[in-house]
C-alpha cells in the first residue's frame, strides 16, 4: 500500500523563524510557500533527497496545528506516507479496524490527496495518507 515516506509534518510557532533555522543552519533550502484556507495552516516544502520536510504555522487560533502546539509544543506532528490510490488504502486500513480521521480524501497542501489515520489506532502516531498526481 505505502510506497515511501511522502512528508515529515512538524508544527511551528512562526514559520519565518523556523525556515531561517532550516535553510541558515541546515542548509536546506524551501521551494514554497502556501496557505491551505481549508485547514488554516500555512506550510512551507523543504526537500531531503526524495522526501520533504513540511513546516506548518497555524493561521487561526482553532487550527489543528493551532491545537497540537498548545498542547504538546512545536515538534512533528504527522508522518505522511505516499500511497498511489488513497480511496482503495482508506478502504483497506478500515477494514483491519484501524479509526479514521478522515473517511474521505481532502485537499492537501500542492493539490495532494490526503487523509489521516487516528494515533489510537496508530501506536500514537498521526499518520497522513497522501496521494499524489
Amino acid at each position: 500500500m505505502v510506497t515511501k515516506i511522502d512528508h515529515i509534518g512538524i508544527a511551528v510557532k512562526n514559520l519565518d523563524e523556523a525556515l531561517k533555522f532550516y535553510e541558515e543552519v541546515l542548509g536546506i533550502k524551501c521551494v514554497g510557500t502556501e496557505v491551505v484556507e481549508e485547514q488554516k495552516v500555512k506550510t512551507a516544502f523543504l526537500p531531503i533527497g526524495d522526501t520533504e520536510v513540511e513546516l506548518l504555522e497555524a493561521t487561526d487560533e482553532d487550527s489543528p496545528i493551532a491545537k497540537f502546539i498548545e498542547k504538546r509544543g512545536e515538534g512533528i506532528q504527522h508522518i505522511a506516507y505516499r500511497v498511489d490510490d488513497i480511496e482503495k488504502a482508506l478502504e483497506e486500513v478500515k477494514e483491519r479496524g484501524i479509526r479514521l480521521i478522515d473517511e474521505k480524501p481532502r485537499r492537501g497542501a500542492g493539490g495532494a490527496k490526503i487523509a489521516f489515520l487516528h494515533p489510537k489506532s496508530t501506536f500514537g502516531v498521526l499518520i497522513e495518507l497522501c496521494e499524489r498526481e
